[in-house]
């Protein structure tokens, strides 16, 4: 096989320049392979031929690679030799957690899905795209069950709300038209991941993408209707294959998303305060008392909503308590939390 249609082929993958760069004349001879499940003891991955077994090297920790990473195998062994960097990566802070936990990687659009029963949260969502901003990948908020909701229109007004030009689509995750409502982030190559809570229906909307009755259709679960919370179904991040072309990870429920080391994410979801940030008459303006505070002078008038201003200053600030600082002596570092 020769390399131009090799690379053609992997770009069905998700294959892209941003990767061939990255390869270097020593590695020529190295196979592409995208990891399709990670495991405590073993990665799974597909290439040009299908899935494929990856060995790993003997100081691997697969905590160190995410769904959707492009790594470089040995044609012989089988071996990972060389993870190449992500064009895109979502990743979480958990609770107590030093580091961070990888989610998916090179993901062109995330899909954060709610459903139009008690499970919608506008500050959830609002963290879940702070998390997207960051991770440098196109949100859509994805409305299921809107074939049970009496005001879907509702819904879909107050999502649309938390983010300048964010793309809302509401659907019934069961129905085949599904599949069509999200079809401009599903073409050739393109990568979508779901993140959500369980009980939203992400599970049953990969099975709807991928085709009911396929061999990897994910386990779906029941939801307590008076309080819509949904049993965990899905236990481990994996790819999977869309017909048409593209790609989608499906993700375990996250019952609890803190925001750490994100200002840029927090920056472009707020971007109607930040943009007026700068023009305040003074540097260091809090935006709460201040003489000559453009975004005061913007609640005052009606153009911007104090709880949208108070929404961004508790993110900010527990951005800012939440995200460790690297310090003492180099070889030796240690992460603290910040101090104010």
């Amino acid at each position: 096989m020769n390399n131009s249609h090799l690379h053609s082929t992997l770009e069905l993958l998700g294959w892209s320049d941003f990767f061939a760069d990255q390869v270097q004349p020593t590695e020529a001879e190295l196979l592409p392979r995208r990891v399709a499940s990670v495991h405590r003891a073993r990665i799974e991955a597909i290439d040009v031929t299908g899935p494929v077994k990856l060995e790993l090297p003997a100081n691997a920790n697969t905590a160190d690679y995410a769904v959707g990473d492009w790594v470089l195998a040995d044609p012989r062994s089988g071996m990972l030799v060389n993870r190449l960097d992500r064009k895109t990566v979502f990743q979480r802070r958990s609770e107590g957690g030093r580091g961070q936990q990888l989610v998916a990687a090179n993901i062109d659009t995330l899909l954060i899905v709610t459903s139009c029963n008690a499970d919608f949260n506008t500050e959830r969502l609002e963290r879940y795209l702070i998390m997207a901003n960051q991770a440098g990948s196109n949100p859509v908020i994805v409305l299921t069950k809107a074939d049970t909701a009496d005001d879907v229109g509702l819904f879909q007004a107050q999502a649309e709300a938390l983010q300048r030009d964010l793309p809302v689509v509401a659907l019934n995750g069961r129905s085949a038209d599904a599949s069509s409502c999200l079809s401009p982030w599903c073409g050739v190559g393109q990568t979508v991941a779901l993140v959500g809570s369980s009980g939203v229906g992400k599970s049953t909307l990969v099975n709807t993408l991928t085709g009911l009755g396929s061999g990897s259709a994910q386990k779906t679960g029941t939801v307590r209707e008076y309080d819509a919370q949904g049993r965990h179904t899905t236990t481990a991040r994996s790819l999977h294959a869309i017909p048409g072309g593209g790609w989608v990870i499906d993700t375990p429920g996250i019952r609890t998303l803190h925001v750490s080391d994100v200002t840029d994410g927090i920056d472009m979801l707020f971007s109607d305060i930040t943009e007026l940030a700068p023009l305040c008459r003074f540097r260091d303006c809090t935006h709460s008392h201040e003489p000559g505070c453009l975004v005061q002078a913007a609640v005052r008038s009606g153009a911007l909503a104090a709880d949208r201003l108070e929404r961004w200053r508790s993110l900010a600030a527990e951005n800012r308590d939440r995200t460790p600082v690297i310090s003492g002596p180099r070889g030796n570092k240690i992460v603290r939390k910040r101090e104010y």
